[in-house]
């Protein structure tokens, strides 16, 4: 199995964080490890601090 990891987020409508504006979602990836996935949301994140309502998150998929 190939484990990819993705960092996936954007710009939410308020801080439910439970429906993205129109802007959509930004998906960075895919890393092959978790470590380089850590390190991209890092710097995203980083990038986004000022704004309330980013956010990202790491996400992990198997391909067989």
């Amino acid at each position: 199995m190939n484990t990819q990891y993705w960092v996936i987020g954007g710009e939410f409508a308020d801080t439910t964080f439970s429906r993205l504006t129109d802007t959509g979602a930004q998906v960075h990836g895919p890393f092959q490890s978790y470590e380089t996935a850590r390190r991209h949301w890092d710097d995203v994140s980083v990038a986004h601090r000022p704004q309330a309502t980013v956010r990202f998150q790491i996400t992990e998929t198997t391909r067989r």
